[in-house]
C-alpha cells in the first residue's frame, strides 16, 4: 500500500496562473447558475458536474471533486484491473482502476465579494493623470521656475523626478496593486505596527477637501459672472471698487500704472468674491458668504454623483474632466503664442541663471515640487491599483502617468508666460513686476485679467475656469476615493453594501469642514492649510512608509511581488532608490522645512507667531496616528514584549488575487 502524498501549492506557475483565474471566473458563475463546473485534473482542464449541494465536503468545508488517475501511462497500467465505472465527480465515464490513483483536488472560494476592478485601462490611466494633473501644474510649477533660475531649474527639477518622484510613485502602485487594498488595512500585509500611517493618510486627505475644493467655488463663481457681455472684472464701476482702481489698456495711454494702483480683476477677486477687506485675520473670519456656499455645494454634488458607485463611475467621468483641460490649454497656448510681448514671457520663463543652482532653496523647491506634483502618499494610487487585474503592466503605467505630469507642467508655463508678457508690455512693467503674485491669485487676477483685455474675453473666459474646475475636480475624486477605498477595506463587512452612505457621509463631513474657509475671512485659513496641514504631515509619512517597505518588509520580497505580477523583476536602479535614495530624498525636504519655516503672508496680511504654533498643531495631528497606533498594537498584543515585536513586524500573507489548490494522490 503505496502511502497518501499530500501537495499543497497557493499559486501556479505563472502561465496557469492565468488559466486558472479563467477557470475560477467560470466556475463563480457557473455555480450562480447551476451550470457544468470545470476542475483540474492532473493537470488537464475537464468539466464536472452541474453544482448541487450533495458536492462531497472536507473539513473545512470547501467542496471536493474525487476524479480518476492520471491520464495516458496511469490509466494504462491499471486498465486491465477491474471494471470501469463512472468516477464521482465528473460528467463522463472514466475507467477507475482498482489500487490506481485517484486525485483529490480542493478548490478554495472566498466568501467575500469580488473587488471592483476598472472598466477599461484607460480609465484608470486617466484617473492618475487627472489626479496628478491638478491646480498645481497651472500656478506651482511656472512660479517656482522663474523664481529658481528659468530653465536652469528643469535640471534640478529632473533629477529630483528621475531619483524620487517616479521610485515612490512606482512603488505605491505596485503596492497597492498585489496586496489590493485601502491605504488602512494594506499594512497588515507588509507591517503591521505602521498601520498608523493608513490612517494618517485619511487625515491628512480630509484637510485637503477642507481647503481644496473651495478654490473651485471661487472658479465656479467666476465662470458664473462669465456669461455676459461684459467680464465684471474689466470695469472700475462696480459698487465693489475703490478710487484706486485703473483700468489700463492699449487705449488708455493717458493712464499710468503705478505700485498703489489696484486693477478691476484685483478688486473683483479680493473685494467681491472673498471679501476679505471684511475680516481683520485669522482671529476675526466674519460671516459665511452664501454665495460661495451654494457654489461648493454645487461642487460637491457633482463629486458625490461622479464617485458614489465606485470606479464604474468615475472612470467615465474623467474621460470629460482629465481630456478638456488639455484641449483648454492647447488653445489658450495658441492664443497665447499670437499675443503681442509674448516672447518677452517665454524668455522670463526659460533663461538660466546657472548661479541658482549653488542655492539650497531650488533643490529644496525642486525635490517638494515633484513630491505634490506626482502625489504619492496620499493613499490615492493604492487606492486606483487596488482595481486593477493582478497582472497589469504596472511598471508601464508609472513611467507614462509620471511622464505625462511632468510635462504637463512644463507646458502649463508657457501658457502662462505667454499672457504675462503681454500683461508686462501691455503695463509697461517688467515681466517680474507683473509675476509678483503666487498662488491662486496668479489664475484669478493675472490671468483673469490678461482674458479680459482679449478679443471674445467672454469664450475664452469661460472654458479657461471650466478648465479650473475639471483640474480641480478630477484631484478631489482621487483623494476621497483614498479615503473611501481604506474605509471599505478596513470594515468590510460592516460597509461594504453601504458605499453610497459612506461616500455620502463623508462628503457632509468635508462640506462642513469647510465652512472656515467660505467666510470673509475663508482665504486665510486657506493659506494656512496650505501651508501646515499637508507638507511636512504627509512627508513625513511617507518616508515612514519608504522604510517600512525597504527595511520591514523587504526589497527582495517586495521585488519578488512585482515579478509576481508582471513576470519580471524590478532592476537595481530601483532597488537602490528605494532603499536608500528616496528616504534620503525624503529627509533633505523634512529638514529643510523645519530649517527654513515658511514666512506666511496673504495680500497685505502678515500671519502672526501663533497661527505657526497652529498650524504646526494641525500638521501633528494627523501625524500623531503614527505613533499612537505602535503604542496600542503593542499593548493590544498577546505574549511576550518580545513576541508581540515580532508579531508587530510580521506580514500576514495577502491571498485575494491566489486561490489555493489541495491536489491529493492516493491509492
Amino acid at each position: 500500500m503505496e502511502t497518501e502524498d499530500v501537495m499543497m501549492t497557493s499559486a501556479l506557475t505563472k502561465d496557469k496562473g492565468d488559466h486558472n483565474e479563467g477557470l475560477m471566473e467560470r466556475n463563480e458563475e457557473a455555480s450562480e447558475q447551476g451550470d457544468e463546473k470545470v476542475v483540474l485534473v492532473d493537470g488537464v482542464y475537464q468539466k464536472g458536474p452541474k453544482m448541487s449541494n450533495s458536492d462531497q465536503q472536507v473539513s473545512n468545508g470547501f467542496t471536493t471533486t474525487t476524479t480518476s488517475g492520471a491520464q495516458g501511462s496511469r490509466e494504462g497500467q491499471g486498465s486491465g484491473a477491474g471494471s470501469g465505472g463512472t468516477a464521482p465527480g465528473l460528467g463522463h465515464s472514466a475507467s477507475v482502476p482498482v489500487g490506481g490513483f485517484r486525485t483529490l483536488v480542493v478548490q478554495q472560494t472566498s466568501l467575500e465579494r469580488p473587488r471592483e476592478t476598472w472598466s477599461k485601462k484607460m480609465d484608470f490611466l486617466l484617473s492618475v493623470i487627472g489626479y496628478a494633473v491638478d491646480l498645481g501644474n497651472v500656478w506651482r510649477f511656472p512660479y517656482i521656475c522663474y523664481q529658481n533660475g528659468g530653465g536652469a531649474f528643469l535640471l534640478p527639477y529632473l533629477l529630483m523626478a528621475v531619483f524620487g518622484g517616479v521610485p515612490l510613485f512606482y512603488m505605491e502602485l505596485a503596492l497597492g496593486q498585489f496586496h489590493r487594498s485601502g491605504c488602512i488595512s494594506i499594512w497588515k500585509h507588509i507591517c503591521p505596527i505602521f498601520k498608523g500611517i493608513g490612517f494618517a493618510i485619511c487625515i491628512i486627505a480630509l484637510y485637503i477637501a477642507f481647503y481644496y475644493n473651495t478654490i473651485m467655488a471661487w472658479a465656479l463663481y467666476y465662470l458664473l459672472s462669465s456669461f455676459r457681455p461684459v467680464l465684471p472684472w474689466t470695469t472700475c464701476t462696480n459698487s465693489w471698487n475703490t478710487a484706486n482702481c485703473y483700468r489700463y489698456t492699449w487705449t488708455d495711454s493717458n493712464v499710468t500704472w503705478s505700485n498703489s494702483s489696484t486693477s478691476p480683476a484685483q478688486e473683483f477677486y479680493t473685494r467681491h468674491v472673498l471679501q476679505v477687506h471684511r475680516s481683520d485675520g485669522l482671529h476675526h473670519l466674519g460671516s459665511v458668504s452664501w454665495q460661495l456656499a451654494l457654489c461648493l455645494l454645487f461642487i460637491f454634488t457633482i463629486v458625490y454623483f461622479s464617485i458614489w458607485k465606485g470606479v464604474k463611475t468615475s472612470g467615465k467621468v474623467v474621460w470629460v474632466t482629465a481630456t478638456f483641460p488639455y484641449l483648454v490649454l492647447l488653445v489658450l497656448l495658441i492664443r497665447g503664442a499670437t499675443l503681442p510681448g509674448a516672447w518677452r514671457g517665454v524668455v522670463f520663463y526659460l533663461k538660466p541663471d546657472w548661479q541658482k543652482l549653488l542655492s539650497t532653496t531650488v533643490w529644496i523647491d525642486a525635490a517638494a515640487q515633484i513630491f505634490f506634483s506626482l502625489g504619492p502618499g496620499f493613499g490615492v494610487l493604492l487606492a486606483f491599483a487596488s482595481y486593477n487585474p493582478f497582472h497589469n503592466n504596472c511598471y508601464k503605467d508609472a513611467l507614462v502617468t509620471s511622464s505625462v505630469n511632468c510635462l504637463t507642467s512644463f507646458i502649463s508655463g508657457f501658457v502662462i508666460f505667454t499672457v504675462l508678457g503681454y500683461m508686462a508690455e501691455m503695463r509697461q512693467q517688467d515681466v517680474d513686476a507683473v509675476a509678483k503674485d503666487a498662488g491662486p491669485s496668479l489664475l484669478f487676477i493675472i490671468y483673469a485679467e490678461a482674458i479680459a483685455n482679449m478679443p471674445a474675453a467672454t469664450f475664452f473666459a469661460i472654458i479657461f475656469f471650466l478648465m479650473i474646475i475639471m483640474l480641480g475636480l478630477d484631484s478631489t475624486f482621487a483623494g476621497l476615493e483614498g479615503v473611501i477605498t481604506a474605509i471599505l477595506d478596513e470594515f468590510p463587512h460592516l460597509l461594504a453594501k453601504r458605499r453610497e452612505w459612506v461616500v455620502f457621509g463623508l462628503v457632509c463631513i468635508c462640506y462642513l469642514g469647510a465652512l472656515s474657509t467660505l467666510t470673509y475671512g475663508g482665504a486665510f485659513v486657506v493659506k494656512l492649510f496650505e501651508e501646515y496641514a499637508t507638507g511636512p504631515a504627509v512627508i513625513t509619512v511617507v518616508l515612514l512608509e519608504v522604510i517600512a517597505v525597504s527595511w520591514f518588509y523587504g526589497t527582495n520580497r517586495f521585488c519578488n511581488d512585482v515579478y509576481t505580477m508582471i513576470g519580471f523583476y524590478p532592476g537595481w536602479f530601483w532597488r537602490i532608490c528605494w532603499v536608500a535614495i528616496c528616504p534620503c530624498f525624503l529627509l533633505f525636504i523634512i529638514i529643510s522645512f523645519l530649517a527654513f519655516p515658511p514666512d506666511v503672508k496673504l495680500f497685505h496680511y502678515h500671519y502672526p507667531p501663533w497661527t505657526t504654533v497652529l498650524g504646526y498643531c494641525i500638521g501633528v495631528s494627523s501625524f500623531i496616528c503614527v505613533p499612537a497606533y505602535m503604542v496600542y498594537y503593542l499593548l493590544n498584543a498577546k505574549g511576550t514584549f518580545k513576541q508581540r515585536l515580532l508579531k508587530s513586524i510580521t506580514p500576514v500573507p495577502s491571498s485575494e488575487h491566489h486561490r489555493d489548490y489541495i491536489v491529493t494522490n492516493a491509492v
